[in-house]
C-alpha cells in the first residue's frame, strides 16, 4: 500500500492520514495482453507517428493559430491546430459536404489506420468486417456543431429552417457511425463519454469487449476539434494555466487479442496491458484524488505483471491543468518514486481533452518508433495516467515489442 506524504504547507494538526483508501491486493488476476497492430494520427504535428515523434524530440509546439473562417472569433488563448486541414483533400467531395471538422479529423485518422494495415498485410477483409468495430472517446461530440445549430434556430426566419443535413453532427456518436458506414466496420460500435478520462475509458471498454468476445478487432481512440466556442469556454473557466494551449486532432489504434493477431501473422507495434480507472467523488479533494490515482497505478502494475522499476516512461495527461497537474505527478511519485521519462503531450499538441488519453498513447508509441529497441533487449514499459476535475482517475500500461 502506498502512503502519500502531506503536501507542503499543510497544517500538521488538521491533515488527514495520507494513505490509500484500500490495500491493493497482490493476487489480482493478470490481464491478457492486447496488441496494437495499426494506427492513424492527425495532429498539430502533422499526419502519423513520425512527425509527432520528431516534434516531441525537438521540444517545440505544433502548428499554432486557429483555422477556418472564424479565426478572428477566438479569445486570447494559445491554440495548436492541424495545419491546412481540408476534409475534401483526403476523402474527396462526395458525401463530405455536411460533415463537421470533428468528424473529418476522425475519418482521416481512420483512413490512415486502415491504409497502414493494408500496407502491412493486415487489412480488414469483407469476412472480418462483421467482427471489426469502433470505440470512440468523446465528451460532448462537436461543440461547434451544437453551437451552430442552436444559433440557427434563433437567427433563421423560423426555428425549423435549419439545414437538416447538419443535424447528425450534433449527436455525439456521429463520428463512430460515420467510420462504420464509410469503411464497412460492421462490428461493435460504441462512443464513450467521460471528460478527460474518455480516452482511458475507451481503451478499458475495448478490453472488456474483446475479452467477452463481442468483437475480434477494434479501432480505439479519440477525436477533438478546435472551435471558437470551446476556446472561449477554456478561456473563461481558467482551468488551464497561462502556459496552456488548446489543441485538436484524432488518434486511433487497431487493437486485438495478442494470440489471435499472432495466428493471423499481424505484426504488433506494442502491447496494451492493464487499464484501471476509478471514481473518487465529484469535486474530489486533493487527498482523495491523488490517493485514487495512486491506487489505479498500483492495480494496473499488479495486473500487468510489472513493477515500478520496469516503468521507463510516464505519459502525463493533466499538464497545464490548474491543480490537477500537481495531483497527478504527486500520485505517480508516490508509487514509482519519481516520474521517469516524463512525456507531456499537451506541451506539443495543446489540451485535447477527451482525446488526450489516445494522444498520450500515440506519444509513447512515437517515441519508441523514433528510437527502436534492439532485438533481444528487455521490452520497454510505459505508464499513461489521467485525472479529471470530476473525480475520475485512471492508468494504462503499455509494453514495447522489440523488432526482430
Amino acid at each position: 500500500m502506498t502512503t502519500l506524504a502531506p503536501e507542503a504547507g499543510t497544517a500538521a494538526g488538521t491533515a488527514r492520514p495520507d494513505t490509500l483508501p484500500a490495500t491493493v491486493r497482490p493476487d489480482l488476476p493478470a490481464v491478457r495482453p492486447l496488441v496494437v497492430t495499426g494506427h492513424g494520427v492527425v495532429s498539430a504535428a502533422g499526419y502519423g507517428l513520425a512527425p509527432l515523434g520528431d516534434l516531441l524530440a525537438g521540444g517545440g509546439p505544433g502548428h499554432t493559430g486557429p483555422q477556418g473562417p472564424d479565426a478572428a472569433d477566438y479569445p486570447p488563448i494559445a491554440v495548436r491546430s492541424v495545419p491546412g486541414f481540408r476534409l475534401a483533400d483526403h476523402l474527396g467531395r462526395k458525401g463530405t459536404r455536411n460533415l463537421d471538422r470533428l468528424t473529418g479529423l476522425g475519418l482521416v485518422a481512420c483512413k490512415e489506420a486502415l491504409l497502414g494495415l493494408a500496407d502491412a498485410g493486415a487489412a480488414v477483409s469483407e469476412e472480418e468486417s462483421g467482427r471489426t468495430g469502433v470505440v470512440m472517446a468523446t465528451n460532448t461530440g462537436s461543440v461547434q456543431s451544437l453551437s451552430d445549430l442552436a444559433r440557427d434556430t434563433l437567427v433563421q426566419d423560423a426555428p425549423y429552417m435549419v439545414n437538416p443535413g447538419r443535424f447528425p453532427n450534433t449527436v455525439m456518436n456521429c463520428l463512430a457511425g460515420q467510420m462504420a458506414i464509410r469503411y464497412g466496420l460492421r462490428g461493435l460500435n460504441a462512443t464513450v463519454a467521460g471528460g478527460r478520462l474518455s480516452g482511458l475509458f475507451a481503451f478499458r471498454h475495448a478490453r472488456i469487449a474483446l475479452d467477452q468476445g463481442r468483437a475480434e478487432r477494434l479501432l480505439v481512440g479519440g477525436t477533438e476539434e478546435l472551435s471558437a466556442p470551446a476556446a472561449w469556454a477554456w478561456h473563461r473557466t481558467g482551468a488551464l494555466s497561462e502556459r496552456g494551449a488548446v489543441g485538436e486532432g484524432s488518434a486511433l489504434f487497431m487493437v486485438e487479442d495478442a494470440e489471435r493477431a499472432a495466428a493471423r501473422g499481424h505484426t504488433p507495434l506494442a502491447e496494451l496491458l492493464a487499464c484501471e480507472v476509478g471514481f473518487y467523488g465529484a469535486g474530489a479533494g486533493r487527498h482523495s484524488l491523488a490517493s485514487g490515482l495512486a491506487a489505479c497505478v498500483e492495480r494496473a502494475l499488479v495486473r500487468s505483471g510489472v513493477t515500478a522499476a520496469h516503468i521507463g516512461t510516464v505519459a502525463l495527461g493533466a499538464t497545464h491543468h490548474v491543480g490537477l497537474e500537481r495531483i497527478e505527478e504527486r500520485a505517480v511519485r508516490a508509487v514509482l518514486g519519481a516520474v521517469p521519462g516524463a512525456v507531456r503531450i499537451a506541451d506539443a499538441l495543446g489540451e485535447t481533452y477527451s482525446a488526450a488519453g489516445a494522444f498520450q498513447v500515440a506519444a509513447v508509441l512515437a517515441g519508441w518508433r523514433r528510437e527502436p529497441a534492439a532485438a533481444g533487449t528487455v521490452p520497454r514499459v510505459a505508464l499513461v495516467t489521467s485525472v479529471g476535475q470530476d473525480g475520475n482517475a485512471g492508468a494504462l500500461v503499455l509494453r514495447d515489442v522489440p523488432r526482430g
